[in-house]
């Protein structure tokens, strides 16, 4: 994927650079319900996994992350770890406009994530995300309570969205 610009408002989406893990990282702690991970984990993904994650950049600042990778096992999907935009910037679609670029530059057959039940904005983000593009979305237990030990995590369902067409499929409506 190229750096691309969207000319509306001057929003820049591209992969991250080891230089983004530090503003990701804040971006994550500024916004609750998110698991903030380490910033080691930030500079990971921002180099090992680079190809299957996005930025979206204003100013020069880190507006947007979405994290995700391709399970070893599952070439054909792209686990969507995090998701994140800055709260003034919310509502404005710029979640779903990353996530249509990293599937237009992935290809996949299915996008999978793991969701609390008590997260609606993220519920609703997949479902509109699945509805847009004509695909099924199915929820699954995915990791129970218990196994998060004595933190008080909720358990965390998994959704699988596709079949999409390796990045080829039509879009309802306007999503760049």
């Amino acid at each position: 994927m190229n750096s691309q610009k969207s000319k509306a408002d001057s929003i820049i989406f591209r992969r991250p650079e080891l230089k983004d893990a530090s503003g990701i990282h804040n971006l994550i702690k500024r916004s609750p319900p998110l698991d903030v991970n380490s910033l080691y984990c930030y500079l990971l993904l921002c180099d090992h996994f680079r190809n299957t994650c996005i930025v979206a950049e204003k100013d020069r600042k880190v507006i947007g992350f979405i994290a995700a990778y391709l399970p070893p096992t599952k070439l054909d999907t792209l686990f969507v770890w995090q998701v994140v935009v800055a709260k003034p910037l919310r509502n404005r679609s710029l979640a779903t406009k990353m996530l249509n670029k990293l599937l237009q530059s992935t290809p996949v057959l299915y996008i999978e994530t793991t969701v609390t039940p008590s997260n609606d904005a993220s519920m609703r983000f997949f479902r509109a995300f699945a509805h847009a593009r004509e695909a099924t979305l199915l929820s699954a237990a995915g990791y129970a309570r218990d196994l998060f030990g004595k933190n008080s995590h909720e358990e965390e369902l998994l959704l699988r969205l596709g079949p999409f067409d390796g990045g080829n499929q039509t879009i309802k409506g306007d999503i760049l």
